[in-house]
């Protein structure tokens, strides 16, 4: 996550492994508005989304909601991160009331974060 090009802006950049295990650079250009938390998403304007604080290292916690569904998810760097920061998600989503919680297995590597 880092200060986008211009003012009230962020840019999320991350390399994503697909089903068919290739690793793909994604950008996203999240808009910032005043007076409110939420994040509006660049060409999904149906979606919003709010960035939770973390003590976890490498990682970021957020919850997006869009038309007909609400999702926490989390992000790290590791492809096993530290089960505290595990926890601090399970709990933060325990808190919001939502009960399922899956965690999608990591049979792979991470990608490399791309520099494009």
């Amino acid at each position: 996550m880092a200060a986008g090009s211009a003012p009230m802006q962020l840019q999320l950049q991350a390399t994503i492994r697909t089903k068919n295990g290739l690793c793909v650079p994604r950008k996203w250009i999240y808009y910032l508005s005043e007076g409110s938390t939420d994040l509006r998403t660049e060409g999904r304007p149906d979606m919003k989304t709010k960035l939770f604080s973390s003590s976890c290292p490498g990682g970021i916690m957020l919850k997006e909601t869009g038309q007909g569904y609400q999702r926490f998810l989390l992000y790290n760097r590791s492809p096993h991160p530290p089960e505290k920061c595990v926890e601090e998600f399970q709990s933060l989503t325990s808190c919001l009331d939502f009960k399922a919680f899956l965690l999608t297995p990591r049979n792979q590597e991470a990608c490399e974060l791309s520099s494009n």
